[in-house]
């Protein structure tokens, strides 16, 4: 079941005070970036993230659960209603997260 837009938008504006958030949709779904880095996204209309050292310290309790089929398990984030919590995962995680690939110039 693809995520929805209504849905989207509203964690988008629950991370409206954070600077350099932005979104890709992706075969139904939304891909989180937080300052280039891929933070976690929207499946199923769910707010997962990439299960780094400081977002299970700060969700010590999250469910881990599929984004899809074949994916790796990522946090499920309950606490979608708190902006200043959700701005802080987001910072807090910034550290641990992979460099974004970079693309290969086309020939």
């Amino acid at each position: 079941m693809p995520s929805s837009r209504s849905y989207m938008e509203f964690i988008s504006d629950q991370l409206s005070g954070l600077d350099g958030v932005a979104w890709r949709a992706m075969m139904g779904e939304y891909i989180l970036y937080y300052r280039g880095k891929i933070v976690g996204g929207i499946y199923d209309d769910r707010f997962l993230v990439k299960p780094t050292n400081s977002a299970v310290s700060m969700m010590p309790e999250a469910m881990r659960e599929l984004p899809y089929e074949g994916a790796k398990a990522m946090l499920l984030v309950e606490d979608v209603e708190n902006p200043v919590f959700l701005e802080v995962l987001l910072k807090t995680m910034y550290d641990e997260l992979p460099a974004p690939r970079q693309r290969k110039p086309s020939a």
